[in-house]
């Protein structure tokens, strides 16, 4: 099983660790110009994951359907979830492109900082928002190639993605001087240039599966609105949870730049600490969706609890490994992220939370994995609405019952509520895994 494990779970982490490493390069290069263009990145960054995180759906969702299809050997069905989930990734790439300026007025209502920080921040908006085709398109086509227990490819397109928009990025910006705008450039570049390939990576491994099925009516009865019910049943779960999950996110940036324009590049810093790690369980995530899926769709409930056993075991010597990480060399990844002392020292007080992020967010991303695998979104949901509750509920009653006077003690609250955000959604989903999961099997 931990070959089965590995197989799935390192083309994933070598996927998923391109993306930090993505977000740490745009932080850096923008890092070196002045601490207000790392707070408009992070609120730049932060509007269009406010955005496609809600779409989550169309990755995890069809990854799900599409690993079920896959364990009980419908290739049919698989065809069906690809169509269906990239028919609506188009569809609301379209109707973000359509209403691009009400977004933008919303989210400058939305989010805090300086007028210059977010001008920055909407120039950035403007430029990225035309890569919504793609990246929604590849949403549908990374999940499913996921739940066809196929990792590699989308290693690949995550490689080739990451690798254009960073040279794409340090050419508009250190040698054409388009500032913020030219990182924008450089991911709308990346992201056409991944669905280019992703799309040819379907034609030439799926293309006989794809041409033995697809016909005028068999794609017609597919989007039928009766055929397309439990696709949005499971995915309208995902999508309130999604909701909550953005709510967290962009009020934390929010709320850091409320505090003032330092506190938002420290949290900008301190979050990459938290992306790296996501980004490293959610290979091992991955490797859940694909497996699970497939072994309920095969009614393998042995296979089924003894994947979930082992992904759990890799889960505890991850955090164990980024505890240790952190702790020694916390202070060398500061200088990687940033050249601005002022900014550098105001980070290391804090540097204490990024020790407890591994332990109170592992469960969390794993018992994603294993529950999208399980399509059991409603558990998803609610445990995801319980979070949510208990984030707001601590950070507003802390700022209620004390007396906050300093922006440090502001935003440790901040800090001490979204890791009990973390530990809750993890905490709700096990408390569920054998009812929601076990007897799917």
């Amino acid at each position: 099983m931990n070959k089965k494990i590995l197989q799935l779970a390192l083309p994933n982490i070598i996927t998923n660790i391109t993306v930090p490493l993505l977000g740490m390069v745009d932080t850096a290069i923008v890092g070196h110009l002045s601490e207000s263009h790392i707070g408009a990145i992070t609120i730049g960054t932060q509007i269009f994951n406010l955005i496609y995180w809600n779409f989550g759906f169309l990755r995890m969702g069809t990854s799900g359907f599409a690993a079920q299809a896959y364990g009980a050997r419908r290739l049919d069905e698989a065809v069906r979830v690809f169509l269906r989930a990239f028919a609506i990734a188009l569809a609301i790439a379209v109707t973000l492109l359509l209403l691009q300026y009400p977004i933008a007025l919303l989210s400058k209502a939305i989010f805090n900082g300086s007028n210059a920080v977010l001008e920055m921040a909407i120039s950035y908006f403007f430029v990225r928002i035309w890569a919504a085709p793609a990246t929604l398109g590849l949403y549908a086509v990374k999940g499913w190639f996921i739940g066809m227990q196929n990792s590699r490819l989308p290693m690949w397109i995550a490689i080739i993605i990451n690798v254009v928009n960073i040279v794409c990025s340090l050419v508009f910006v250190l040698g054409f001087h388009w500032d913020i705008r030219g990182v924008a450039l450089g991911t709308v570049i990346a992201q056409y240039s991944g669905l280019a390939i992703g799309l040819y990576f379907l034609v030439f491994r799926y293309g006989k599966l794809f041409r033995r099925h697809l016909s005028p009516t068999f794609i017609r009865k597919t989007l039928q609105w009766h055929a397309m019910r439990q696709f949005f049943k499971v995915n309208g779960d995902i999508f309130l949870r999604t909701v909550c999950l953005a709510a967290v996110f962009t009020f934390i940036t929010s709320e850091s730049g409320r505090i003032s324009d330092q506190v938002l590049a420290v949290d900008a810093l301190l979050m990459q600490f938290f992306m790296l790690f996501s980004y490293i369980m959610d290979g091992f995530a991955y490797a859940g969706e694909s497996l699970v899926g497939r072994y309920i769709g095969a009614h393998n409930r042995q296979s089924l609890v003894q994947a979930v056993r082992h992904l759990l075991l890799w889960g505890l010597a991850i955090t164990l490994f980024f505890t240790g990480l952190y702790a020694l060399w916390g202070d060398e990844f500061l200088l990687i992220f940033s050249d601005k002392k002022n900014v550098i020292d105001a980070t290391r007080p804090y540097l204490f939370w990024v020790l407890i992020i591994p332990v109170c967010g592992f469960s969390a991303f794993l018992f994603d994995g294993i529950f999208v695998g399980a399509t059991a979104s409603r558990t998803m949901r609610n445990s995801m609405f319980i979070a949510t509750m208990a984030f707001f509920g601590i950070y507003y009653g802390i700022c209620h019952i004390q007396d906050i006077s300093t922006d440090y003690e502001r935003n440790n609250t901040l800090w001490t509520a979204f890791m009990v955000y973390l530990a809750a959604r993890g905490i709700g989903q096990a408390l569920r895994l054998r009812p929601d999961v076990y007897n799917k099997a």
